[in-house]
C-alpha cells in the first residue's frame, strides 16, 4: 500500500473538485491530474504540500527525463511528460491562493514545472498518426464474419463508425432512441451520451457507402422485430454470457450500454488484423472521414458542414488536426503554383 498524507489528500480533494465544478473539466482530466499530482507527491516521499520547494519541481523534472515507461520499455515521450508537469503546475498555482498554503507557496513556483523550450517544441510537433483508406476500410468490413448475433452486431458497429466517424466512448453509450432513420441521422445528446466535453451533436449520416447503411438498417430492425428492444436500449448491446452445461456462453444481449469503449475498440482492431490489415482503432476512422470530406465537400460551406457533423465548433480544428500537410506535399504545392505559371 502507498503512504497517505492525510493534509495532502484534503487538499487534493478540494482541487479535485475545483477542477471538476468550477473548471467544468471532464471525469477523465479530473481522474489524470490526480493520477500525475500524486507521481509528484510520491517522488517527494509525500511531504506535505506546505513544504513544498522549487528543489523539489526541479529533482521530479530530471526524474521524468529519466523514467522508463511500464507499457513500452522506453523512456517517457516528451508529451507525456509535459501533460505531467502542466498538471502539477495548475495544482501549485491554486495552492498559492489557498489559506494555509498562500504563505508558503508563490504564484511564480508554479513556473518552476515548464518544461524547457527544446522539450516543448518536440512535444508539440506534428506527426502523421496512420488510418486506413477507404479502400481498407472496405476490405476489412467485407471481411468481418455475420454468422451469430455478435458477429452482426460488430458488423453494424463498424459501418456506423464509417457512417458517422463518432467518437468511441459516444457510440458505447447510445441508444436506440437516438438513431433517427426517417431523417438519417445520430442525435447525440450530452445528457446520455458519453460526448467529448459534454458537448450535443447532431451527425447525419455520411454518403460513403450504400453497404454500409444498408447492414446498420438491417441491425436496426434486428433489435427492434428480434430482440424486441425498445428505445432506452442500447444501440449496441455488451453481450449476455451465462454458464450453459458448465462453460460460460453468450446467451443474448444485455439491456444496458458498455460501461467503457474497450469493447468497441478490440471489435474494430480485431476487424483489421482479421484482414491482415494494421490493427486500427476506431479514432481513425475521423481521420479517414476529414481525407474523404476533403475532396467530397469542397466550398467553405460544405466542409464546414461536414466539421460540424463530426462535432467540432471550428473548421480550424477539423484542417488542423486530421488534415496536415507532410513536407513532401507541402513542397509539391508550394512549387506546383511556380511551374503552372511558367507554363
Amino acid at each position: 500500500m502507498r503512504k497517505i498524507n492525510e493534509e495532502n489528500e484534503r487538499i487534493k480533494r478540494r482541487y479535485l473538485q475545483y477542477l471538476k465544478v468550477a473548471k467544468r473539466k471532464d471525469v477523465s482530466t479530473v481522474h489524470k491530474a490526480s493520477d500525475d499530482i500524486l507521481r509528484f507527491e510520491a517522488s517527494t516521499n509525500y511531504a506535505s504540500f506546505k513544504r513544498f520547494h522549487i528543489e523539489q519541481a526541479i529533482k521530479f523534472h530530471d526524474r521524468l527525463n529519466r523514467e522508463i515507461s511500464k507499457q513500452t520499455g522506453k523512456p517517457l515521450s516528451k508529451s507525456t511528460i509535459r501533460s505531467i508537469l502542466a498538471a502539477n503546475k495548475g495544482f501549485i498555482f491554486w495552492l498559492a491562493d489557498q489559506i494555509g498554503y498562500k504563505s508558503r507557496v508563490r504564484h511564480s513556483d508554479a513556473d518552476y514545472f515548464n518544461m524547457d523550450a527544446k522539450g516543448a517544441r518536440i512535444a508539440s510537433a506534428a506527426r502523421e498518426t496512420p488510418y486506413p483508406s477507404m479502400q481498407m476500410a472496405r476490405h476489412a468490413f467485407s471481411y468481418m464474419p455475420e454468422v451469430t448475433e455478435i458477429d452482426r452486431r460488430n458488423k453494424a458497429l463498424f459501418a456506423f463508425l464509417m457512417l458517422t466517424g463518432a467518437r468511441d466512448g459516444a457510440v458505447a453509450s447510445l441508444r436506440i432512441k437516438h438513431i433517427n432513420l426517417i431523417d438519417g441521422y445520430v442525435y447525440q445528446d450530452a445528457r446520455d451520451v458519453r460526448t467529448k466535453n459534454s458537448k450535443t451533436i447532431t451527425t447525419y449520416f455520411l454518403p460513403v457507402d450504400a453497404e454500409y447503411l444498408a447492414f446498420f438498417k438491417s441491425w436496426m430492425r434486428h433489435l427492434s422485430d428480434v430482440v424486441l428492444f425498445g428505445p432506452d436500449d442500447p444501440l449496441f448491446p455488451p453481450a449476455k454470457i451465462k454458464p450453459v452445461d458448465g462453460e460460460f456462453r453468450v446467451v443474448g444481449l444485455q439491456r444496458d450500454v458498455y460501461k467503457n469503449a474497450n469493447a468497441i475498440r478490440a471489435v474494430i482492431k480485431d476487424a483489421f488484423t482479421r484482414a491482415d490489415l494494421p490493427p486500427f482503432t476506431p479514432h481513425a476512422f475521423r481521420k479517414t472521414l476529414v481525407k474523404w470530406a476533403d475532396t467530397t465537400y469542397p466550398t467553405r460551406e460544405g466542409f464546414k458542414a461536414f466539421s460540424q457533423n463530426i462535432g467540432h465548433t471550428s473548421v480550424i480544428t477539423t484542417i488542423s488536426a486530421y488534415c496536415p500537410v507532410s513536407l513532401d506535399r507541402q513542397g509539391e504545392l508550394i512549387k506546383g503554383v511556380q511551374e503552372s505559371a511558367d507554363h
